[in-house]
């Protein structure tokens, strides 16, 4: 890579997106010297309110856009489903788009993400597209049980209906609204697990130890690094993972989550173009944080090192929390704990099942940031780490 690539310290950074996700990028970017324009239609911007420049229009807008692409020469993402026609527009206006739009809209479509994950050599679950009526007459009798599945827009559990018998396919497709759906196989889990690998613009490539992840009603609740699994194990998700990433020619933060089968088998079971709720340990647990990378990629720099520095576990806190508390949580009571680091994402209201922030406990050992991840649980009133 020639230093033309190289984005120096004082240029703009452009992000679509105003979550916590393009919050904490933000702090990052600004930390390493860069200023970040953040695109977000939302009333309460937990992103634009800690950047140099927030544009509060539609992903679409063409002015908006326009704007974005004169003042950043490359712009990332912090959701998968900002329109992938809008990201290739920006690289049309000569914006360095990380990841590129081929990528993101592969991740939109599970049924295109399936074909991929499993046409680049990684294994999946078995499962088949259900596009109409017929589908759901014509689907394999071995796929069931199985979960029913929306193509699009679906996270956290949402868009999802579980279907043990054939008979039961047609209704759930119908309750989904007669979208465009995959019906995926119901695996014997033993874990599940994810795997951020971040890939530069001269193709090279690093990836984090493996996440361990639990969760609850379909939303991440805990996220154990490193994860409890053999290192064969460790050592074939995470070559799973740059393989998916070299087959997109990625550039960017990318998470692969895949599901550790109870014989020992590794299957990969979505992407994510960005960086991930369980990557958020990599602020205090890792020499250089998911956030850092996805600024270095963007920026044609050197990906740093993604070593562990020490155990921990992160614990989500969901707007459940505020409920439980009857008002405000007791935040002292949290950070007088050895070892934990508090993040709030400046989110307006609580609500039921909305994640308001997270908990990273660290430790020498895993088993001491367990225990101070189960003393958090208790003064937040979240669920019992697992």
């Amino acid at each position: 890579m020639t230093d033309s690539h190289v984005l120096l310290p004082g240029s703009w950074l452009g992000m679509m997106g105003g979550g916590q996700l393009g919050r904490m990028f933000s702090v990052e970017a600004s930390r390493l010297g860069y200023h970040v324009a953040v695109l977000d239609p939302g009333e309460v911007s937990p992103a634009g309110e800690v950047s140099a420049l927030r544009i509060k229009k539609s992903y679409k807008d063409r002015e908006a856009l326009d704007q974005m692409a004169s003042l950043c020469p490359a712009v990332s993402t912090e959701f998968e489903n900002v329109p992938a026609a809008s990201l290739a527009y920006l690289a049309e206006k000569g914006c360095r788009t990380a990841p590129l739009a081929e990528a993101v809209s592969i991740s939109q479509d599970r049924n295109k993400e399936k074909a991929f994950i499993a046409a680049a050599g990684v294994p999946v679950a078995p499962h088949a597209p259900i596009l109409s009526e017929s589908d759901c007459q014509e689907a394999p009798a071995e796929l069931f049980p199985g979960i029913l599945k929306t193509a699009r827009l679906g996270y956290d559990g949402k868009g999802q209906v579980v279907v043990d018998k054939k008979e039961q396919l047609l209704r759930a497709y119908l309750s989904l609204g007669k979208v465009e759906c995959i019906l995926e196989k119901k695996l014997a889990l033993k874990t599940e697990c994810s795997v951020i690998v971040c890939r530069g613009l001269d193709g090279e490539t690093a990836t984090f130890p493996v996440f361990e992840n639990h969760h609850l009603h379909g939303i991440l609740a805990e996220t154990v690094l490193p994860a409890r699994i053999p290192d064969e194990t460790e050592a074939l998700a995470r070559a799973d993972a740059i393989r998916i990433a070299n087959a997109m020619k990625y550039v960017g933060v990318l998470c692969i989550e895949f599901f550790v089968l109870e014989d020992g088998s590794v299957i990969a079971n979505e992407t994510a173009p960005r960086p991930h709720n369980s990557g958020h340990i990599t602020i205090e647990a890792c020499m250089t944080s998911q956030f850092e990378q996805q600024v270095r990629t963007m920026a044609g720099l050197p990906l740093g090192s993604t070593s562990l520095k020490t155990p921990g576990i992160m614990l989500n806190i969901l707007g459940d929390a505020w409920e439980k508390a009857d008002g405000e949580p007791d935040w002292a009571r949290v950070l007088a704990i050895p070892g934990v680091k508090l993040h709030l994402y400046g989110k307006a209201e609580p609500r039921h099942g909305r994640k308001m922030g997270h908990a990273t406990c660290l430790g020498r050992t895993l088993d001491e940031a367990l225990e101070r991840a189960k003393k958090v649980a208790r003064i937040l009133q979240l669920p019992e780490p697992f």
